[in-house]
């Protein structure tokens, strides 16, 4: 069995900025690669890789 027979969460991440502005990441504040514009959950990539350690599915 693969990892998708078990994850069924939707990992859609929005669109990367192309340059500033850029949005804060909703945990730590820092810059994020996403446009300041994006509605919704925005993370920097060290909240983002954490998250997805702490919802990780375990097998």
């Amino acid at each position: 069995m693969s990892e998708d027979d078990y994850c069924l969460i939707d990992a859609a991440r929005p669109p990367e900025a192309e340059g500033p502005p850029y949005a804060d990441c909703v945990l730590c504040r820092k810059p994020t690669e996403y446009p300041e514009s994006h509605k919704g959950i925005t993370l920097c990539p060290v909240c983002e890789w954490q998250e997805a350690q702490r919802t990780a599915c375990s097998g």
